[in-house]
């Protein structure tokens, strides 16, 4: 977009019933600071700069997506990955910070997880 200049922050908007909480839990696993909180929304902001950012925003009647999709539930419709360099390692830390680990799990090199609010996320192993 040409209206976009240096420094401008982008985002991805993640829907939660509770997303200050939400945003504490990520704050926590990826070690990046909440940089804007108001009643139903809370930011987080990618070192250095904090131009990449993750919101999240309440959602009244929110529902959880399944993993692995199923005919009638609700399907994830984005989800998170994030590289890593010790797949295990990453997954002790994810669960110990409140996530799960999802029973399915598709791929050798990536873990699914679910986070407290049900939103799946991949962590994905460095080669």
């Amino acid at each position: 977009m040409r209206s976009r200049t240096a420094g401008m922050w982008w985002a991805v908007a993640v829907e939660a019933p509770d997303p200050a909480a939400l945003a504490r839990f990520y704050s926590g696993l990826l070690e990046w600071p909440i940089v804007h909180e108001e009643p139903g929304t809370s930011i987080l902001g990618a070192p250095p700069d904090g131009t990449a950012t993750i919101v999240f925003q309440r959602a009244d009647g929110y529902e959880p997506p399944v993993w692995p999709p199923v005919e009638g539930g609700q399907r994830p419709m984005t989800h998170l990955d994030f590289q890593v360099g010790d797949l295990a390692a990453a997954v002790t830390d994810a669960v110990a910070a409140g996530a799960t680990v999802a029973d399915h799990q598709p791929q050798e090199h990536v873990r699914v997880l679910f986070d407290p609010a049900g939103h799946p996320f991949c962590l994905v192993q460095n080669d």
